[in-house]
């Protein structure tokens, strides 16, 4: 299952819904949907129920658990069975990201938290132009970023004015979808709600410098955290043979495969959650695949460049630097 984040204006304004990618690229709006298919049961009062169980915002949506992933489920099976195209209040089920007034956002447009990793072995040489320390075989290190700061699809990405040398970074994250402490790697999946394509913007001459006090990095990376375009499901990706591939202004830089993580999700959830809880809408980056960024590369973005990530059974993540 395909989940997204999305826009729609309206005549009293703008509201945020969870919808579903359906077999058309159609977005269900879940929580419309949901009270729909109540409603056709004798439901009393439908929309109160269904914005209870399957609320119109991601991360609360995330917080119903399983109970909101199975109001989803039933959602799209019921417009697909009925075809039906209204609410029980005349509201719309279905939407074209593409029609104007329709804008898709970021999966999780204010994620709980933004914990990124190293956990791939290439990318970590190539940065350090030497082995990895031992520290990084054998604990899952990361950094905290800034869920303020997160860039849905199609979105521009302002240049940082403290920065002249601008990076993309090549990533796949995980999103939390139940509480937990303590969790072993064997159940981790469980508490993982699905994945999405990231983007971690880097100002890598920020970067560099504030890392030479033996702290971040921080301001390097707080500017613009990129996700999307979709939360897809852990029973509908696999992460192991997935290819991803990172363009710019359509020209192949990045290519790699997610299986190729030294440190597993698995591991990372486990490292993350002991002593410590993990919430529904934390976020979990894989760090940058190897090759994946031009540090690596030794060649950097341009203003008015395009960057266009891509990962098989995740989707397409775009954005223009300016």
């Amino acid at each position: 299952m395909k989940l997204a984040s999305f826009e729609v204006e309206t005549p009293v304004g703008t509201r945020q819904r969870v919808g579903v990618r359906d077999e058309h690229g159609a977005l269900v709006d879940v929580t419309a949907a949901y009270a729909a298919d109540l409603n056709s049961r004798g439901e009393a009062d439908p929309l109160a129920v269904a914005e209870t169980h399957a609320p119109p915002e991601m991360s609360t949506f995330l917080q119903r658990g399983e109970r909101a992933f199975n109001a989803a489920r039933d959602a799209v099976a019921f417009v697909r069975e009925t075809d039906a195209s209204e609410g029980p209040t005349g509201g719309q089920l279905r939407f074209d990201p593409a029609d104007e007034g329709v804008r898709l956002l970021a999966p999780l447009p204010r994620p709980n938290s933004i914990r990124d990793f190293m956990a791939f072995e290439e990318h970590v040489k190539n940065s350090l132009g030497e082995e990895p320390p031992q520290v990084w075989y054998d604990t899952p290190v990361y950094y905290k970023g800034n869920p303020d700061s997160v860039v849905g699809p199609g979105e521009e990405v302002a240049w940082p004015s403290h920065s002249e040398q601008l990076d993309y970074e090549l990533e796949i994250a995980a999103v939390i979808g139940k509480e937990g402490t303590d969790i072993d790697a064997a159940d981790a999946e469980e508490y993982i709600a699905g994945y999405t394509v990231f983007n971690d913007f880097s100002a890598r001459d920020t970067q560099m410098k504030e890392m030479q006090g033996r702290l971040g990095p921080a301001k390097g990376k707080d500017f613009a955290n990129a996700f999307g375009p979709f939360l897809v499901t852990t029973d509908s990706f696999d992460l192991s043979e997935a290819r991803m591939t990172a363009e710019i202004n359509g020209e192949t830089w990045s290519d790699g495969v997610a299986g190729e993580m030294y440190h597993s999700f698995a591991d990372i959830v486990e490292h993350v959650s002991r002593d410590e809880t993990l919430y529904p809408g934390d976020v979990l980056g894989s760090g940058t695949v190897g090759e994946g960024c031009g540090l690596e590369l030794g060649r950097f973005l341009e203003e008015g460049d395009t960057v266009t990530l891509h990962v098989d059974g995740l989707g397409t993540l775009e954005n223009t630097v300016r």
